[in-house]
């Protein structure tokens, strides 16, 4: 083993994954912590901006919070236990499950987690952060099918035709 790789390098590197963005977790990371740190602050400590919750029940609130985060959680799991649970040993697109459904299940289900805090406690603030972390996402996922479309050609070139990015088709064809 060469000494510029740790062991969790060593260990993540799976020939048959494509790959991802150098600072991708570091980001994602980065974003979440900010994100809760601004929430909860601004939810509970200083309710800054958080006028809104005034006029949402809590009811309401809680209720969509709570189903919101269940799909995430879902999600999330769902896509983490196609990718990361079994080696495939012929290379190629991934078109069970969610991802059968929608090309980035696990990141939508980051914005989905975030959303579902927003919706608990309304914190204009914290929105900011939602988006940011919408928009860095996007960036992350764009490049990663960069490298899909190297590794995998035309068939991710179809993949893409047939199954949206973010929303799933609410009628197939």
């Amino acid at each position: 083993m060469y000494p510029e790789h740790s062991d969790r390098k060593v260990k993540r590197h799976r020939d048959d994954l494509a790959g991802e963005h150098r600072f991708g977790d570091t980001g994602q990371l980065i974003i979440a912590v900010i994100f809760v740190v601004v929430w909860i602050l601004d939810s509970f400590v200083f309710k800054y901006t958080t006028f809104l919750n005034n006029y949402i029940p809590l009811a309401v609130q809680i209720t969509l919070g709570v189903i919101i985060l269940l799909v995430a959680f879902y999600m999330a799991r769902a896509g983490m236990n196609i990718v990361f649970s079994e080696v495939r040993e012929t290379p190629g697109v991934i078109r069970k499950g969610v991802f059968g459904v929608i090309r980035h299940p696990i990141y939508i289900s980051e914005i989905l987690f975030y959303l579902g805090l927003l919706f608990f406690r309304t914190s204009l603030a914290a929105a900011v952060i939602w988006i940011i972390a919408i928009i860095f996402l996007h960036y992350i996922s764009r490049f990663e099918e960069k490298l899909l479309l190297a590794r995998f050609g035309d068939d991710y070139k179809q993949y893409m035709r047939d199954v949206p990015m973010y929303f799933p088709k609410l009628i197939r064809r």
